[in-house]
């Protein structure tokens, strides 16, 4: 009989839960990623220091490199740092632009990458995909997924409560890009991969109807569950689709022309809830939406990220520009300046309601 289902790559482990840090020389021994713990362990500013030093007695043998991550530049470097030494594998640890680092350094010298996140900021914990700034513009780049991800949830709890929250947004945002996707099969006949929705369409729900806060453990595990299906859904694609339409493309456009405006869950959030109301602003899918960013004190409207309508509207309109392949409600509906701001304006007054 002829073998009919397909072979999806996924990390080794997932180990999700508090003291999950403790356990990682015998995670690494026993799924035979490194048995002698020579690796490089790669850490950035805040809690990532801390760890690195905690599990000195563990790796005697890891060597501790230290990089300022989030751009190519950054990854390049340490990428040629891995190059100067024998390694069995490279550990990052840290949040989410030293992870992107670690993941394109990782895939340029070959080596296998361990993630630990110290924070659930957005979806780039176990994907395959970095998010790299390089001449002053970020761009998404296809990258090696980690072998293992460790989440610590006693570390989790101490980093800002923002950050925390950031990565509700970005997992309920798949909901988003899933209509996206759906609509660009109806009206293009691009093709939806019917795996990568499950898993995507999965984290978002369950991040959505939980009934917890990101004060609970059980409500971390879900979100940090979530993200990690969400970076499966996108390896499960090939692409980013499952996670990113219109909500990312309007992320990337504020991103582009106010930086520094808010952090990736929390524009990724407002996106998705612009696009999920352009669709249908009196649906139930926009309603749920909009109380679940309420629910968590995460941002909905413009003036929520310091925008005006105005400046919002601009970047709703150069948002296409970012991913000019994509075919989304922006690209359907393509609207001119006026009608933009126009619907901005409406769609600002309906999301403090």
């Amino acid at each position: 009989m002829p073998l009919l289902t397909r072979m999806v790559g996924v990390p080794l482990l997932v180990d999700i839960r508090p003291g999950a840090v403790a356990a990682l020389a015998p995670l690494l021994a026993d799924h035979r990623i490194s048995s002698g713990g020579r690796v490089a362990v790669v850490v950035g500013p805040g809690q990532g220091e801390a760890i690195a030093t905690s599990l000195g007695e563990a790796l005697p043998d890891a060597s501790v490199m230290r990089v300022e991550g989030g751009t190519i530049d950054a990854a390049q470097s340490l990428a040629a740092q891995l190059r100067t030494d024998f390694y069995d594998a490279v550990v990052g640890i840290g949040g989410g632009r030293l992870l992107d680092t670690v993941k394109w350094s990782a895939t340029l010298t070959g080596l296998p990458m361990v993630a630990v996140a110290t924070n659930l900021a957005h979806d780039g914990i176990a994907s395959p995909v970095a998010s790299l700034a390089h001449d002053g513009r970020k761009g998404s780049y296809g990258v090696q997924m980690p072998v293992a991800v460790v989440v610590d949830l006693d570390y989790v709890r101490q980093s800002p409560v923002r950050m925390r929250r950031s990565g509700i947004g970005d997992a309920v945002s798949n909901l988003s890009a899933i209509a996206d996707w759906e609509l660009a099969s109806r009206e293009r006949g691009e093709s939806v991969d019917g795996i990568a929705v499950t898993l995507a369409r999965t984290a978002a729900l369950a991040v959505l109807a939980h009934p917890g806060t990101v004060d609970d453990d059980e409500f971390l595990v879900t979100l940090a569950e979530g993200l990690v299906l969400s970076g499966l859904a996108m390896a499960v694609a090939g692409n980013s689709r499952p996670c990113s339409g219109g909500d990312h493309e309007i992320l990337h456009a504020i991103d582009h022309l106010y930086p520094g405006t808010a952090n990736h869950g929390e524009l990724a959030g407002v996106g998705a809830l612009y696009c999920t109301w352009l669709r249908d602003a009196d649906g139930d899918a926009a309603t749920r939406l909009r109380d679940c960013l309420a629910r968590h004190e995460l941002p909905r409207a413009p003036a929520d990220l310091d925008l005006s309508v105005e400046q919002f509207a601009a970047a709703v309109s150069h948002a296409p520009a970012t991913r000019p392949d994509r075919y989304t409600i922006l690209e359907h509906l393509d609207l001119g300046e006026p009608d933009v701001l126009d619907r901005v304006d409406a769609f600002a007054q309906w999301a403090r309601g």
